[in-house]
């Protein structure tokens, strides 16, 4: 008799088999990675016995003319004798448009404008930050499976949490290419709380500060019994270490370069004072001349806090990540506004990337006999998710801050007799008009059956995965003509759109109201008039010369009407023509039915 091998969902069929999964953390300054062994997450270390890998490309031409490239700390020796073949800071550029970049004059090498992302000029031809970014990954990928001489199963790479949906696309396909299998995309700081939360057994409400080389992130979580649920999240995807840097090198007059003034920056965090040159800067200038950095870290916590409807005092304990949060002065401000000294007592370098292989090793199915094997993840999306409908409107389906994944519908309609097909506008933001909000992707749905305006029923689905990533799906529920995308905006939200979106939703509100109701009223005004004219060019000998006359004049002021700045005006000439088609409505419906009998009798009925 055959033996069926038996395995619990997700998990190795061989129960004594492992797979091999990984953690990555793909940061601006610094990449790592880290897997879970002997029940344990431990950042793997290269041959020299490194486990951070400076997130640094190089590309060199050869004499004979072959492309080459020096990654990591190779890389980085080259900075400042190759500065425009040499790419560091990539991640800032991931899912970016020319224009979303604020700092480009001060990079050292050249970007180019292209549909969507921007390229980066180089000797071996134009790089993406897609490309860039899979050699790092890469890297690290080698370096696993040099560790464990295996294949590697899958990998979660993890993401700023205010990374917009075209940052985690950019991320994730860069994975792809690396020839990694991504089991998911997690939050940096909700990995950093999988790191803390499971090594401290900690329970209760934490803040998660994270301020890694290029971005920061402020994340508000609840720990309890293994569930990590986020209550709010907020940052700046352009804001980090490589802004301090910059400050001292302008301080400095332009005598270093960003990366000497990192070197500058470092000696800061354990000395009073550096002499560079004919120079000195203390301490405390640093921390006067990066004040406005710092003050914006502080106003996105804030912000953080009033979307958690929490005060300082109500959080337990704040986790510190990303190397910047060695400065002191950092830790000492971060202190000062919770009011209790933050959590220190994790490697904030490698905190994201042991949190990251703890999920991987979860989602593999290994067991580890430990509280990750039945932990939860909560995360949610950070701005509203709709679609655009008639008069301009955004009709919301995914709220912000609502928990994914999720999927939610709503049901639309047609706006004209005889239509087939349905455009349809993706949009992210908070405001009622789409020209407020921003355009993530358009599609169609074709095949609609002609039917009359308003009978075919179109659902439209909203499907926002576990790695923040947006599907969308329309199906005509009476002949089942389907259209479905998976949004892949060519570039994503700034920090500054998305504060400026959610502060707008609110100190506009009113002024949003009054602009919804208004269009409101000119759409149906304009259904209105077509709906008659409709009913004039097929029947209009129904009506007598008197009855024909008010109807054109009453179509008319209808017609003008909406030039109004005045809903109510609107709704008022739509009425009155409503009102006035009445009889003639029930001429028709008796002409049709009339028709309908016309040589039949009772039996053929």
């Amino acid at each position: 008799m055959a033996l069926l091998q038996i395995s619990e969902p997700n998990q190795a069929p061989d129960p004594h088999a492992r797979r091999i999964a990984i953690g990555i953390d793909l940061g601006t300054t610094h990449s790592l990675v880290a897997s879970v062994r002997s029940g344990v997450a431990e950042c793997l270390p290269d041959e020299q016995g490194r486990v951070l890998l400076p997130s640094v490309v190089r590309y060199v031409k050869t004499q004979d003319g072959e492309d080459k490239r020096e990654i990591g700390f190779a890389a980085v020796a080259t900075q400042i004798s190759d500065p425009t073949n040499t790419i560091a800071s990539v991640k800032r550029l991931m899912g970016r448009g020319l224009a979303d970049i604020s700092n480009v004059a001060s990079l050292p090498y050249h970007l180019a404008a292209k549909d969507g992302m921007v390229s980066i000029q180089t000797v071996a031809g134009e790089k993406s930050p897609v490309e860039v970014s899979a050699e790092i990954l890469a890297t690290l990928r080698y370096r696993a499976e040099d560790t464990f001489d295996d294949d590697i199963f899958g990998a979660v790479i993890t993401v700023p949490a205010y990374f917009d949906d075209a940052q985690r696309q950019a991320t994730k396909d860069a994975a792809q290419l690396a020839g990694l299998n991504v089991l998911r995309l997690i939050n940096e700081p909700t990995a950093a709380a999988i790191a803390y939360g499971l090594d401290n057994a900690a329970e209760g409400v934490y803040a998660i500060y994270d301020l890694g080389g290029g971005t920061f992130d402020i994340s508000i979580l609840r720990l309890a019994k293994g569930v990590f649920e986020v209550v709010a999240t907020g940052g700046d995807s352009a804001l980090g270490g490589d802004d301090y840097d910059h400050a001292v090198a302008v301080f400095l007059k332009g005598k270093v370069s960003t990366f000497e003034a990192r070197k500058v920056k470092e000696k800061l965090t354990t000395e009073e004072m550096v002499q560079v040159g004919d120079q000195t800067i203390t301490r405390a200038q640093f921390v006067e001349i990066t004040k406005p950095l710092t003050d914006r870290t502080l106003a996105a916590v804030k912000k953080a806090l009033r979307d958690a409807k929490l005060k300082p005092a109500d959080i337990d304990g704040t986790v510190m990540v990303g190397g910047s949060t060695r400065m002191p002065h950092i830790q000492a401000v971060v202190g000062e506004f919770f009011g209790k000294p933050p959590l220190v007592n994790l490697n904030p370098d490698e905190v994201v990337a042991l949190g990251a292989a703890i999920q991987a090793n979860q989602l593999a199915g290994n067991k580890t006999g430990t509280d990750a094997d039945d932990m939860l993840l909560l995360d949610v999306i950070p701005l509203s998710l709709g679609i655009e409908t008639m008069g301009g409107l955004v009709e919301r389906i995914v709220p912000r801050n609502q928990t994914i994944p999720t999927a939610m519908a709503q049901d639309f309609t047609t706006y004209q007799d005889g239509q087939t097909a349905l455009a349809l506008h993706v949009v992210q933001g908070e405001r009622d008009l789409v020209a407020d909000c921003r355009s993530l992707a358009r599609f169609e749905l074709r095949g609609i059956p002609p039917m009359a305006a308003g009978v075919a029923k179109i659902r439209v689905t909203f499907t926002v995965d576990a790695d923040g990533l947006l599907n969308v799906a329309a199906v005509e529920q009476n002949s089942g003509a389907l259209a479905r995308i998976n949004v892949k905006p060519s570039y994503g939200l700034t920090d500054e759109q998305i504060a400026t979106m959610l502060k707008d939703s609110f100190g506009t509100a009113a002024q949003d109201m009054a602009a919804r109701a208004l269009a409101e009223a000119r759409l149906e005004a304009d259904r209105m008039v077509i709906a008659v004219q409709s009913a004039l060019s097929s029947d209009r000998d129904l009506l007598d010369a008197k009855s024909q006359s008010q109807i054109d004049k009453l179509m008319a002021a209808c017609t003008v009407s909406k030039t109004l700045e005045d809903a109510k005006a609107i709704e008022a000439a739509t009425a009155k023509l409503a009102k006035a088609t009445e009889a003639f409505a029930a001429a028709r419906m008796n002409a049709g039915i009339a028709r309908a009998l016309a040589g039949k009798n009772i039996e053929n009925i």
